[in-house]
């Protein structure tokens, strides 16, 4: 059976970069969880508010029906999404107990800077702190490993695969 992780880390963190490429090296099908998110709250967080745990319901129910299909399937699976809290992480477990998380971690000023120099994406950098503040990091009892955002993304790939086993 293949193996599922989430990308996860804030905005400007590079998890969808990282996750698109470890899924192709790992010959498995990518979910960009961004997708997923309906366009109410797509318009909230264009215009700078932060999403409530209501808010993310629905988003997280249909990224864990992803996971599980997969997981039924014995499909190996990527996905990035923030997953900022460990409840949000635990809803997306119940879905896989396999469940497998890498953590894009780094300074607030390169996710600034990579947030402005994209331009076209709906999250703005006002919002970059609400997700700092929010972030909990990965606790000794989850599955996976924290990795540095300075790091080149084929070096995450490199070190994901390398934990994969």
């Amino acid at each position: 059976m293949s193996a599922r992780w989430v990308v996860m880390g804030v905005s400007g963190s590079g998890k969808s970069s990282v996750g698109a490429a470890l899924a192709e090296a790992l010959g498995v099908r990518f979910v960009e969880g961004d997708d997923y998110h309906c366009p109410a709250n797509i318009a909230k967080m264009r215009a700078g508010v932060p999403l409530t745990d209501a808010d993310r319901a629905a988003w997280l129910s249909s990224l864990a029906a992803e996971i599980s299909a997969a997981a039924v399937a014995g499909q190996g699976l990527v996905l990035s999404c923030s997953a900022l809290r460990r409840r949000y992480r635990d809803r997306l477990r119940a879905a896989d107990p396999g469940l497998r998380f890498a953590h894009i971690h780094g300074a607030r000023e390169l996710f600034a800077q990579r947030m402005q120099a994209r331009g076209s994406h709906f999250m703005p950098v006002a919002l970059l702190d609400s997700q700092l503040a929010a972030l909990e990091p990965l606790q000794p009892d989850e599955a996976g490993l924290t990795l540095d955002a300075q790091d080149a993304p084929a070096e995450l790939v490199a070190a994901i695969k390398k934990a994969a086993g």
